[in-house]
């Protein structure tokens, strides 16, 4: 039986794409680490974290990243690269075969799918790796006359988040309030941020199709809403939800999938945000990376 998992649905932008991950054998004589490529190219390694700063950043509904020398690109990296958290003294492979398609595949919008399969070939998840990371930081979202969002980061005893959603229809043109928090210890804290899926609101999904994108998104790709979905009594157990706050609870995975897309290990510190995404998320990154490049590794 191949040790390779394989995975293949619909992306934000193609009908079809897929992505394979190849577990390696633990080796206590080489240090962990998540390769990823794209068609033949090594387009990024966890455990030269440093070469993440050579990667340019961009936000298309999406996290993505272009690698300026060869023009390669690698989008939607973040519900899968949160899974290699529970296995962080393991080595993967990820390939991404199609160049052309350089986009992992969404499956049904959430981490669950990715984690289910590599547990069948990694067996129990291992105890989550930790790093420090004294930051203090505070900024607005937005701008001067417009602001719209917060970000608050401080240290912590372990990785907390609390977001928070706070759509309304004068700006965004439909109403959305979530709000969830979490503080992450170990793997079985992980599970239930796996299990919340992506989602749009049928307003967004229109407005973003008329200006031809997300032509490749489907039924089966998220958690699609509608007016009747976002009332606010009902904002936290609307029946649709698979779990509770699911809208508040995805943007967390999102998150800590943008920031253990850098290496699979948590910050030590708590995140308080309001209307982000992975904008903000990248900012975020910013401030904690000099943390990942003390030396994260000598922990594992």
């Amino acid at each position: 039986m191949s040790n390779v998992c394989e995975f293949k649905s619909p992306s934000l932008s193609f009908g079809s794409t897929s992505v394979s991950v190849e577990p390696l054998e633990k080796d206590p004589q080489k240090v962990p680490f998540v390769a990823w490529y794209v068609g033949e190219k090594l387009f990024y390694r966890s455990d030269a974290c440093h070469c993440f700063e050579e990667l340019e950043f961009f936000a298309k509904r999406t996290a993505g990243y272009k690698l300026s020398e060869s023009g390669l690109g690698l989008l939607s990296p973040e519900h899968l690269a949160s899974v290699f958290l529970m296995w962080p003294h393991r080595r993967f492979n990820v390939r991404l075969s199609d160049a052309a398609k350089p986009e992992v595949p969404m499956m049904d919008g959430s981490a669950i799918p990715f984690f289910c399969e590599m547990r069948k070939f990694c067996g129990a998840p291992e105890e989550l790796v930790f790093f420090d990371a004294p930051v203090h930081a505070e900024w607005d979202l937005g701008s001067d006359t417009a602001v719209y969002g917060h970000v608050r980061i401080t240290p912590a005893e372990t990785f907390e988040v609390e977001y928070v959603l706070d759509r309304n229809t004068a700006r965004d043109g439909y109403d959305l309030k979530s709000a969830a928090s979490v503080s992450i210890y170990s793997p079985e804290n992980l599970y239930q941020i796996f299990m919340a899926r992506t989602f749009i609101h049928q307003v967004e999904l229109e407005r973003a199709q008329a200006a031809g994108l997300l032509a490749g998104v489907d039924e089966s790709c998220g958690l699609l809403l509608a007016a009747g979905d976002c009332a606010a009594q009902n904002s936290a157990c609307s029946p649709k939800f698979r779990i509770a706050n699911e809208p508040a609870m995805h943007k967390i995975l999102d998150l800590i999938g943008d920031l253990s897309f850098i290496c699979p290990a948590l910050p030590r510190v708590r995140i308080e945000i309001t209307n982000g995404g992975h904008v903000s998320h990248r900012q975020i990154m910013e401030k904690i990376i000099p943390y990942v490049h003390a030396g994260i590794f000598t922990q594992v």
